[in-house]
């Protein structure tokens, strides 16, 4: 289980958030866990520490959600990674 805290959505926009960057590990390990076809029940236990039976909903919320962002950061968000920030 990860010590970061989350939202049980991440915030959405067309760019990389605070909130994106912290949990960048996150990320990948739902798109690692998909990759090998872990049991999403399984790996949002994991991850993010929520029982999936005691809270079905919000578990399948909480995974879903944060996958979704995950797949926008590698088809889009990476960019944003790429750019030259002003200090």
């Amino acid at each position: 289980m990860t010590e970061t805290l989350f939202h049980d959505r991440p915030p959405t926009s067309d760019h990389i958030s605070a909130y994106d960057e912290q949990h960048l590990a996150i990320y990948l390990q739902l798109l690692m866990a998909e990759e090998e076809g872990a049991d999403w029940r399984e790996v949002v236990q994991v991850i993010f520490g929520i029982d999936p039976q005691g809270e079905p909903d919000r578990a399948k919320l909480v995974h879903d959600s944060h996958l979704a962002r995950a797949r926008w950061m590698t088809k889009t968000g990476y960019r944003h990674l790429l750019t030259p920030r002003s200090p």
